[in-house]
């Protein structure tokens, strides 16, 4: 693995939402990496509430949060089916793990992924050890905010950039602490889940079973078992994926024409699962704002 991903995939309004938080992505430890797709980091620290929006990967996500000066707290948040909304204000930090679709699985290895999916759990419900002092630990102590970046010291720069290893470092003991081990159906699913994400041509379920080896129905129960949605969920929801960056990057953008390279047997019916999926047409979520 070369690094955390670089792209916005999912996030609506990215430049918005980076404007306002400090948003990163680390690694995590060698041998996390075959199950995880790295750790997502925010501060804030907010004059005026914002909602962000995000349109769910195929992936459950531990999330570690403090807002203001409440207590914090952890959840295991399932593959989320629609569009997800979380309003930030005041202060607040949060410390997420994304799982590589199927990932999951050898960490709760007693219960199916599709168990998961549309909830949102107490961490220490699903993973043994995620007490609130442990939540605490990761973190991290003090009030959470949004680390300054501009007119700071280099001894504060050191300090913060410590801060967050410890971090990431919290999150690596702990997951470690969990020993996953290895499943072959969970590799298999992230591999077919990895195929669907970067082989454009693979556009419906049958033609990935085929690529398999395998029936629909085996296919079907898999995904169910170790990714938590269906074959043709993950499709259409990388299809929509790629057109909401498109949207956010090109200008004067095709949708005809894309809507054909993705699969769709018309413009139309891009537009109606963007539309249901991200809330706004395609059209009106590429217009600059006035």
């Amino acid at each position: 693995m070369a690094g955390p991903r670089g792209d916005t995939r999912g996030i609506v309004e990215a430049q918005e939402l980076f404007a306002r938080v400090h948003f990163r992505r680390r690694e995590p430890a060698p041998a996390l990496r075959p199950y995880l797709e790295h750790y997502w980091l925010i501060d804030w620290d907010l004059t005026q509430p914002y909602a962000t929006h995000v349109v769910p990967h195929p992936s459950v996500n531990v999330v570690l949060q403090q807002y203001g000066d409440e207590a914090a707290w952890g959840e295991v948040a399932g593959v989320g089916l629609s569009l997800f909304t979380q309003k930030l204000e005041g202060r607040g930090r949060v410390c997420g793990v994304q799982f590589r679709p199927g990932g999951f699985r050898p960490f709760a290895p007693l219960r199916p992924v599709s168990d998961w999916t549309g909830q949102r759990v107490p961490v220490a419900d699903v993973l043994p050890g995620a007490d609130p002092e442990t939540i605490r630990g990761i973190l991290g102590p003090g009030t959470p905010g949004t680390p300054r970046t501009k007119g700071t010291s280099k001894a504060e720069e050191a300090s913060e950039a410590a801060a967050e290893d410890a971090r990431v470092a919290a999150l690596d003991a702990f997951l470690l602490g969990l020993e996953p081990e290895a499943d072959p159906q969970s590799l298999r699913a992230m591999r077919l889940v990895d195929l669907v994400r970067t082989d454009r041509t693979i556009l419906r379920v049958a033609e990935l079973a085929a690529a398999e080896g395998v029936s629909v129905r085996s296919l079907q129960r898999l995904f169910a078992s170790y990714v938590g949605v269906g074959p043709k969920w993950v499709i259409l929801r990388y299809r929509i994926h790629e057109a909401l960056e498109r949207a956010e990057l090109a200008g004067g953008l095709d949708w005809a024409e894309l809507a054909a390279e993705l699969g769709y047997s018309d413009q139309a019916h891009l537009v109606r699962d963007f539309t249901a999926t991200v809330g706004v047409p395609p059209t009106a979520y590429a217009r600059p704002a006035p």
